[in-house]
């Protein structure tokens, strides 16, 4: 039976790899908050006593392996939150092969079990992944982490977009594999957020549906709404919900679908529709 305590995390550890900055530090916030232990992943450093830091490259075989095996004992929620945009070198490992290479080890070493969560910080970007199933299944078919990372950078698609559909068609795919084991995978698709990699990137990232903002009269998600969508979807209040893609962008993808926002609707049939052949 579901009790208000389960929308919590006391006695529950969890891993969130990205948790220097943005929707990771609010997602490690808001974990401490519910009563969780919390070990932080993140290349940069995080300077708190409330935490365990680790250190990781994402876009490093044997860095993400020593991170790993730095961890003893079991995880009950990991959340794969790191990600970079394009232009940074190895963003098709950053943004996906690093994460999924980091919970397959996990899984392996018995550390990520039965009565846990995945949580995945994707992108309203990755949107097209059904309609691009077959090239992204062939891509999600290179479980090695090099295979992997030779086949997006000599198929050119070691970039953001695709690093996005690769997240939320794995996320679909492991659904049934990982409840077998008792282990359910979700994904936050966030729309623009006030974060420091939006900011680097504010033209693009933060500029996208301000038409939208300005009608409806709202600004930016803040990291701390992004990560309480993806500190539930990691809590046992969500049990019933894995395989899925939550779109967290304030209606504009909504909107633009059905068309109650005429100017959406471009830009979300595209992002939607086929994007490669």
């Amino acid at each position: 039976m579901i009790s208000f305590a389960d929308f919590g995390y006391s006695g529950k550890r969890a891993l969130v790899v990205g948790g220097a900055t943005g929707m990771g530090a609010a997602a490690v916030e808001l974990v401490k908050q519910a009563g969780g232990d919390v070990i932080v992943m993140d290349r940069a450093n995080v300077d708190r006593d409330d935490v365990t830091f680790i250190q990781v490259d994402l876009a490093d075989r044997d860095s993400i392996e020593a991170a790993a095996d730095q961890v003893s004992g079991s995880i009950d929620a990991h959340f794969a939150c790191a990600g970079v945009a394009d232009g940074t070198p190895g963003i098709e490992r950053i943004n996906f092969i690093g994460h999924r290479h980091m919970i397959d080890r996990f899984i392996a070493k018995g550390q990520i079990t039965r009565g846990a969560a995945i949580g995945f910080i994707s992108s309203f970007a990755g949107a097209g992944w059904e309609a691009n199933l077959p090239l992204v299944k062939e891509y999600l078919a290179r479980t090695d982490f090099d295979d992997a990372t030779k086949w997006a950078q000599d198929n050119g698609k070691a970039d953001y977009m695709f690093s996005k559909l690769a997240i939320n068609a794995y996320v679909a795919s492991q659904a049934f594999p990982l409840l077998k084991q008792g282990i359910r995978i979700n994904a936050i698709l966030p729309g623009p957020t006030d974060t420091p990699l939006a900011r680097a990137n504010a033209d693009m990232w933060l500029g996208f549906g301000a038409d939208y903002r300005e009608e409806t009269g709202i600004q930016p998600s803040t990291p701390d709404e992004q990560a309480a969508a993806l500190v539930f979807l990691c809590s046992d209040a969500a049990t019933a919900i894995t395989g899925f893609t939550l779109v967290t962008d304030a209606g504009y993808a909504s909107s633009g679908i059905t068309e109650s926002f005429p100017p959406a609707a471009p830009v979300v049939g595209f992002l939607r529709g086929p994007l490669y052949s």
